[in-house]
């Protein structure tokens, strides 16, 4: 499939960039979008679904990303139900013709896509010994290669309209974590991917931030405390003794920090890494 989005370097010179300090801030000061429309992947459930509720609740209107579109549908008729637009649309964020496919598909039902949280994850837990390859690559491809696709396909209609938010999902555990070496090495290379974005997109009035959450309570994490053999409240309780605030986090807790990241009035800050872990982290 051939790619339509537009490149930045040729944006500026069709802008006319270069031509003294007035053409630059009129990048970076240009409107915002009237109808604003975001894409989160990984959205049928935990964070992802929490995040898109809490975008949709703020005026936005929604591109639900997931292997199956079926398990977005709950979400989608909970937006609807609220007033808001929202369609859910099966995508493997690792293949490019459907990552480019899926976001034409948003462009054509609800808008050009002006946000994107790239939450899409996977966990293959091992110590190294015990890793495989493909334990690594598939955790490295979903991760890191998705999230490069994603905001591949998605820059040139942030660049097109002078406006655009990346918020990309880290983690606490990209400061490292036993049994985690792909998980956390893919998580510190979103930290590293955020701030080039930040870098490259920041004249064209596009902000790139992470947040790397802690312990959040999800299906992610009960599946974790069922394979090490623990039931999810003796395991979120160990874990909130260890977090300062006593406790462990819920999705809406990360979704509030992407609101922020995503909201016009934050765009003097980007290439950020918000750690929401309920206390101190890096």
């Amino acid at each position: 499939m051939a790619r339509q989005a537009v490149r930045p370097g040729d944006h500026v010179r069709g802008r006319g960039a270069g031509h003294g300090h007035g053409s630059r801030a009129a990048l970076v000061t240009s409107s915002v979008p009237g109808s604003r429309v975001a894409i989160v992947t990984g959205a049928a459930r935990g964070i992802g679904a929490a995040v898109a509720r809490r975008l949709a609740a703020d005026g936005l209107a929604i591109g639900l990303l997931d292997l199956d579109s079926a398990a977005c549908e709950p979400v989608v008729q909970d937006i609807r139900a609220a007033g808001g637009r929202a369609i859910a649309v099966g995508a493997d964020v690792v293949d490019e013709d459907v990552v480019e496919a899926a976001v034409a598909r948003v462009t054509d039902e609800l808008g050009a896509p002006t946000v994107l949280v790239n939450n899409a994850g996977i966990i293959r837990d091992h110590l190294l010994f015990r890793m495989s390859v493909a334990d690594w690559d598939s955790v490295m491809e979903v991760h890191l290669r998705g999230a490069f696709l994603m905001s591949r396909a998605v820059q040139g209609h942030m660049v097109t309209a002078g406006f655009g938010r990346i918020v990309n999902l880290s983690s606490g555990s990209a400061l490292g974590n036993r049994g985690q070496a792909n998980y956390s090495a893919a998580k510190a290379g979103l930290q590293g991917f955020t701030k080039t974005l930040a870098l490259e997109l920041g004249r064209f009035g596009v902000t790139a931030n992470a947040v790397a959450p802690g312990f959040i309570e999800t299906e992610m994490t009960a599946e974790t405390a069922e394979r090490v053999g623990l039931s999810f409240e003796d395991f979120t309780a160990r874990a909130a003794e260890d977090i300062p605030v006593g406790r462990t986090g819920h999705p809406d807790d990360i979704a509030h920090c992407v609101s922020f990241f995503v909201s016009p009035e934050a765009g003097f800050v980007s290439g950020q890494v918000l750690y929401a872990a309920g206390g101190p982290r890096g």
